[in-house]
């Protein structure tokens, strides 16, 4: 079978799906550090949305996040279920473990090597973003 064929198999298979997305290689999948560079993120599907967790903290996000009472940062699930917004962008809840709560989310992509992360409090009011950038391994 060649691999025109194949492709358009494939294609038609992740279309056909109702309840799920097909998760090929997503342009916001992979791994991120925050701008102060103290906490790594890896995104990837969690069933039929985006999600992503903390893979790596610093002492500092540690400390912060133990203060507002989150014990463990690695493995927490940060992003949480991001939706399309059916403008290039995804929509769900970001945990901000120094504070303690979720917020109303967006993520958008101004390029490949970044991720903007808006997070807001009431109904899109005060609102708060970060620029992530991608990496490609964790930092030492």
């Amino acid at each position: 079978m060649n691999m025109r064929k194949l492709f358009l198999i494939l294609a038609g298979l992740c279309s056909a799906s109702a309840t799920a997305p097909c998760w090929a290689q997503n342009a916001v999948d992979g791994l991120w550090l925050n701008p102060h560079g103290t906490v790594a993120v890896r995104t990837g599907p969690c069933g039929d949305k985006l999600c992503g967790w903390i893979v790596r903290a610093s002492p500092q996000a540690r400390a912060d996040a133990k203060d507002s009472g989150v014990e463990k940062l690695d493995g927490l699930e940060l992003l949480e279920d991001y939706r399309p917004d059916g403008d290039g962008g995804w929509k769900g809840t970001v945990y901000v473990p120094d504070m303690g709560h979720r917020f109303s989310s967006t993520i958008t992509q101004p390029d490949a090597r970044s991720l903007r992360v808006k997070g807001c409090l009431i109904g899109g009011f005060l609102c708060k973003s970060q620029i992530w950038q991608r990496i490609e391994s964790l930092p030492q």
